[in-house]
């Protein structure tokens, strides 16, 4: 049998993630198989769509996992190499529930899995994940109907298909578009999604392993090798994606990052376009830029914590055609409130080539603000170090809101900063904002201060 603790130590927020070989093995995912199987079947639902990322653990892993399901009695759709947001799109299109085997952007050694349920609905702890977590300790109960049947099936080009009635060619400028796949997913979804234009392949081939850089663009280490590829090749811009290609990443013609909250603001006004009025989501870490834009072109901002489950479950709420994060991650009404960060691509590069000139010059609008990124500090208490940050900078405080962790706007400026405790780690992230770099890194450092004093 397996502790509570040992089950919640991969169990997360909003999914299942750990090391190979410690946790998570070939019996821990043939059970978690079983376990969501059983929930499924008790409400009346019938298949599960499984897929996998690269990583060398991956087959074995969704093999298991198929196994678990359909020793439950559910038919399993075995989609093969997929990334997570096509996965998203078996779920929604074959109105099934769903099993992405990924560690998304963590190193080789990680492996997890990514559940929804029919219509790609996000399984968070509150929609399964606890249940699972019972079944994992006390046992998943015994099922004596007839077995379920794995069928596979490839879907890509019905995926590239779909994205591309979503977002149809322009008839603009021709563009040269390099994308950095990381080795990741993206390696196969791109040149099927993207096979109309002029792309320049850097780190497409599928390796798990990692072997150039990691898969996540949100360190900037990892976008140095596109950001020099982008210019070496003349590109008109860059795309960097994460290993499972949920993520995009933006970079101009000069190598230089765009922010996800300008990408935020830009889809949102294409989409405020075509439908005035509309209800657009971002997450309380984007740039008040985000908000800003949305209200001058008409729509309605509405601002959720940081999280898919959350993003999504405000969309479904709200009737949202479209939500952004500072993480990069891009949902869409179109797309079942999935995330895509090729559809996100999309948009950029359909703005791009109807624009009279470069990237650069047409995200300078939406770029109104600097920022920090995310900055985060080991810390033993979190809600000590948030309550020194609080009482430091009390007399210059002019409002405070708890909607995830704390988030505080300064008297007399547009300066702004959020402090959120880690759900699964011991640590504080610090995100800020201000209008120039000098006073981000001035607010940053003082704010450190604070979080790191009593810290050794």
């Amino acid at each position: 049998m397996r502790s509570r603790e040992e089950v919640a130590g991969v169990i997360k927020a909003y999914d299942v993630r750990g090391v190979v070989g410690e946790y998570i093995d070939s019996e821990f995912v043939h059970d978690t198989g079983a376990a969501f199987a059983s929930i499924l079947r008790a409400e009346g639902e019938t298949t599960i769509a499984v897929g996998y990322d690269m990583r060398p653990s991956s087959p074995e892993l969704a093999a298991a996992f198929a196994n678990g399901a359909t020793s439950q009695g559910l038919n399993v759709i075995d989609l093969g190499l997929t990334s997570t947001d096509e996965l998203y799109y078996a779920a929604g299109q074959l109105k099934c529930a769903g099993a992405m085997f990924t560690a998304s952007h963590n190193p080789a050694k990680y492996n997890g899995i990514k559940l929804c349920r029919t219509g790609a609905t996000p399984v968070s702890q509150d929609s399964g994940l606890a249940e699972i977590t019972d079944m994992l300790v006390d046992g998943v109960p015994e099922f004596d109907g007839e077995q379920g049947l794995v069928e596979k099936r490839d879907i890509l080009a019905d995926y590239a298909a779909y994205l591309r009635e979503l977002v149809p060619a322009s008839s603009g400028k021709s563009l040269v578009v390099a994308v950095d796949a990381a080795n990741g997913m993206a390696g196969l979804t791109v040149p099927a999604v993207l096979s109309d234009m002029d792309i320049r392949e850097l780190y497409f081939e599928l390796d798990g392993t990692f072997p150039n850089h990691e898969a996540n663009p949100l360190d900037p280490k990892n976008l140095v090798d596109l950001q020099k590829f982008v210019v070496d090749e003349g590109a008109d811009i860059g795309l960097a994606f994460d290993g499972d290609a949920d993520r995009c990443f933006v970079v101009d013609e000069k190598g230089a990052p765009v922010s996800p909250s300008a990408i935020t603001a830009l889809v949102a006004k294409r989409y405020l376009a075509k439908t005035p009025g509309a209800t657009i989501i971002h997450n309380l870490i984007t740039s008040q830029a985000v908000p800003e834009i949305i209200e001058e072109n008409g729509g309605t901002p509405v601002r959720t914590r940081v999280g898919h489950s959350y993003i999504k479950a405000e969309m479904a709420k709200t009737g949202a055609i479209f939500g952004g994060e500072h993480s990069a991650h891009y949902y869409f009404t179109e797309f079942f409130n999935a995330d895509s960060g090729l559809l996100a691509a999309l948009h950029v590069l359909e703005a791009l080539a109807e624009y009279d000139g470069p990237l650069s010059e047409m995200m300078a609008e939406y770029e109104r603000y600097s920022a920090s990124g995310e900055i985060n500090s080991t810390v033993s208490d979190q809600a000590a170090a948030t309550q020194r940050v609080l009482d430091g900078l009390a007399e210059r405080i002019e409002s405070t809101d708890t909607l995830d962790g704390v988030t505080v706007k300064l008297q007399g400026s547009k300066a702004w900063f959020n402090v959120r405790a880690s759900n699964t780690e011991p640590l504080l992230r610090l995100n800020v904002e201000a209008e120039t770099p000098e006073q981000v890194d001035t607010l940053s450092a003082e704010i450190l201060s604070y979080i790191r004093s009593e810290e050794s």
